[in-house]
């Protein structure tokens, strides 16, 4: 590595391993025609989740969100329902197939770990996350 102004950014050091670890994502996503975004979302919906719920999980705004979710409604992912209490409010459900889709995407992960050549950090892998956390914790005070 170079030892250049930018090289010591701590936020182009997240950008570059960010854009690296997704660009290692695609390979696997690939199968169920997903994108990342698409990756983490199918993780973490639940059924009869509202789409502002979801965004909040997310950290993505409407504008993001409305059109993942219109393309995971078209793949026969998920579907959109109004709620029975309230029917102003639009709920996501899985389908039968998102579900077995989301049943197998939680090893991807350890896929993509077990690809990278990681093994000096793997025994840092908690420190890492932990710090992580406490960072994305600092942007929602």
């Amino acid at each position: 590595m170079s030892d250049t102004m930018l090289d010591k950014e701590l936020c182009f050091q997240l950008y570059v391993a960010s854009k690296e670890v997704i660009k290692k994502y695609k390979t696997y996503l690939d199968p169920y025609d997903l994108t990342y975004t698409g990756f983490i979302a199918m993780i973490a919906l639940e059924d009869y989740m509202t789409v502002n719920q979801l965004g909040e999980i997310l950290y993505l705004d409407s504008g993001t969100l409305s059109p993942l979710l219109k393309k995971l409604e078209k793949k026969g992912y998920l579907e959109k329902v109004r709620s029975k209490e309230d029917e102003r409010r639009v709920e996501l459900m899985l389908t039968p197939r998102g579900k077995e889709v989301k049943a197998e995407l939680p090893c991807i992960s350890e896929q993509v770990a077990n690809s990278m050549d990681i093994k000096n950090l793997k025994a840092d892998h908690q420190t890492l996350l932990t710090q992580l956390i406490g960072l994305n914790e600092l942007f929602k005070a």
